[in-house]
């Protein structure tokens, strides 16, 4: 699409001027930024978390142990610094000093020790795998922290950079048990106000911030999980910022002169999964066959009108691990009637379970259509975004629309999907083989080595298709021009705490 800015890994774009021009008495000198997502965030608590929306809310509240910048280098954030000794098993954190929850409360070693094991052992934690490799956490002093590895574990501090590193206040955490979601409480930029289910979820300024206050008076996230109504909000200035954009309101935006679309690369990938556990999909042919229906090249073209690039496994083009020897699956018709003959199926019935919205609607359809020229016969089901992942980690489904937003180390684009008992394995899949090679490449050093494991991995993965990798996103986002001071990470998280309303 002509005049859309783009960002790539290697040439990251700093700096993203956006404001919005607002009209009516009174509204000039608004200090709270309006932001309008594309779902209702459903878990707003570190260890519970397991949606990329959620974490554009939390990394307002929370304050992590590191953070990543733009080139995806891991940088400081409430560690000053550390070091790696005793052969990769030891990591040792000096903290900054003097910081407080929203509580006044100490951020000290003994809450960085109190969330990590809180991540490792709450019931239902969706961090256990990632923290899986840790054997100990100790806080020798209130500025000290050591964590102690099992075995070597590169990705560690790529992981304390998101969920896995966020710090909760432990007084608040203890005090309201399985309602911390509902109420959080961080060191965060911002800090939790309230939140209306399916309405809003509102923030403001922590005015004895330790790094400064923020310039916003604070944050209000609205959800529009329909894309028309998400980029109404923003024409009409009831919202400010919008994310993501729907690939056909681009130039819709662009017309406008006091708004503007930037999009640019994310970390991630999209695609289906395939329940494994139960009829249809616990037949690999069938798998496989539905897999071969999918004409990538269409989806990119068709859906997202060649905003997005085709996928062939889990790491995206630019990534670290990403390699080319990994081609996109074809369509191949055939092939897929032929798996279908051989699984004793040539008509298979099942339902494909979405989100709303509109380029899911038609990502479904599209799927929909494709599937029935080898003899599929598939329903629909559109449920809300937290409903859906309830029944996807449940396994109440036989194949549901659902990607990931992705993570700076490659470890966490493949580790819990396919590893037995994975977090976010929501096909069920289990194979020793993946087990032990996902493993060895948390072990290795060198990337060059992870990659080529990875590579192996890959090779059957695909060929056992738990789930059919369809395109890699781009982060979009779409806002009014005299905002200053947002960075823009290929996380696609939006940090608003530099962020500031001229």
């Amino acid at each position: 699409m002509t005049g859309i800015k783009s960002l790539t890994l290697r040439k990251p774009l700093y700096k993203l001027s956006l404001l919005l021009a607002l009209t009516g008495a009174g509204m000039a000198a608004a200090e709270t930024l309006t932001v309008g997502l594309d779902a209702d965030p459903p878990r707003l608590d570190p260890a519970l978390s397991t949606a990329f929306v959620d974490r554009q809310v939390m990394n307002q509240i929370f304050d992590k142990l590191v953070d990543i910048d733009e080139k995806l280098k891991v940088v400081p954030m409430v560690a000053k610094s550390w070091k790696v000794t005793n052969g990769g098993l030891t990591y040792t954190f000096k903290l900054n000093t003097g910081i407080k929850f929203a509580d006044g409360t100490p951020l000290d070693a003994a809450a960085v020790k109190y969330s990590i094991e809180r991540n490792m052992t709450l019931d239902g934690s969706a961090r256990k795998g990632e923290l899986g490799s840790v054997k100990e956490v100790t806080a020798p002093d209130a500025a000290t922290v050591v964590i102690t590895l099992k075995a070597p574990y590169g990705p560690l501090l790529a992981v304390l950079s998101d969920r896995a590193g966020m710090i909760v206040s432990p007084t608040a955490a203890k005090k309201a048990g399985a309602d911390f979601a509902n109420s959080p409480v961080g060191s965060g930029p911002f800090s939790f106000v309230s939140r209306k289910r399916q309405d809003n979820i509102t923030l403001k300024a922590n005015a004895s911030y330790w790094r400064g206050k923020p310039k916003l008076d604070g944050i209000v996230y609205r959800p529009f999980p329909d894309g028309d109504v998400r980029v109404a909000n923003l024409l009409s200035g009831a919202v400010q910022v919008i994310t993501p954009v729907d690939p056909k309101d681009i130039a819709t935006i662009q017309k406008n002169s006091k708004l503007d679309v930037t999009t640019f690369q994310g970390l991630g990938f999209q695609g289906v999964w395939m329940n494994v556990t139960r009829p249809p999909f616990n037949n690999k042919l069938v798998r496989q066959a539905f897999s071969a229906t999918l004409d990538r090249d269409a989806i990119n073209k068709v859906v997202f009108l060649n905003t997005v690039k085709p996928a062939a496994g889990p790491f995206p083009p630019g990534t670290p691990a990403y390699s080319g020897s990994i081609k996109v699956q074809a369509a191949d018709i055939a092939l897929a009637k032929k798996k279908l003959t051989q699984a004793g199926k040539p008509g298979v019935p099942f339902t494909l379970l979405t989100s709303p919205g509109a380029v899911n609607a038609q990502l479904a359809q599209l799927f929909q259509a494709m599937a029935s020229q080898a003899g599929f016969a598939v329903k629909i089901e559109t449920v809300e975004f937290g409903t859906l992942l309830d029944r996807a980690d449940k396994r109440n489904y036989d194949a549901v629309m659902l990607g990931w937003s992705g993570r700076p180390d490659p470890d966490g684009n493949i580790y819990d999907f396919f590893h037995t008992g994975g977090v976010n394995n929501q096909a069920g899949y289990s194979d020793p083989t993946i087990d032990a090679l996902l493993e060895k490449a948390r072990a290795q050093n060198a990337m060059s080595a992870r990659t080529a494991t990875y590579n192996v991995a890959l090779g059957k993965i695909l060929d056992d298709s738990p789930y059919a990798f369809t395109y890699f996103s781009s982060n979009t986002i779409g806002a009014v021009k005299t905002l200053s001071g947002l960075k823009l990470i290929p996380d696609g998280i939006l940090r608003f705490y530099t962020a500031d309303l001229n």
